[in-house]
């Protein structure tokens, strides 16, 4: 199995790795994962905000990501496809695609939002 995990995952192993539950350290560690492009496209949207996670997004997905030969989830014409057809409960653009992305290449979902409940997607608690 391979795992794709949310932007908040990415970020908690790489500067908070105590919030991650046994099992999500476990998977981070197995190397068995994604990164999604949306997710630096996240990163990079938010560095202006006072409680940005990420100042300098580039720099940081370079050296967690990039460096780490993280393998990187790029967003195709099916993922956006898969995306129109997701019903909205949950309302946030980037953890929508990245269920989309999921969905699309039978991956799980390693993420703290129970939102993502609602879809059909294998989801790995935190």
């Amino acid at each position: 199995m391979m795992y794709l995990l949310d932007t908040h995952v990415l970020l908690w192993a790489t500067s908070a790795p105590e919030r991650l539950t046994p099992r999500a350290r476990e998977i981070v560690e197995s190397k068995q994962l994604k990164a999604s492009v949306v997710s630096f496209w996240e990163l990079v949207l938010k560095k202006t905000r006072k409680d940005a996670p990420v100042h300098e997004p580039a720099a940081w997905w370079d050296r967690y990501i990039s460096r780490a030969a993280v393998e990187v989830l790029p967003v195709r014409p099916q993922h956006v496809i898969a995306l129109d057809r997701l019903p909205e409960w949950h309302r946030d653009p980037f953890d929508r695609m990245l269920i989309a992305q999921a969905q699309c290449d039978q991956l799980a979902i390693v993420s703290a939002d129970e939102a993502i409940a609602g879809y059909a997607v294998e989801t790995v608690w935190l």
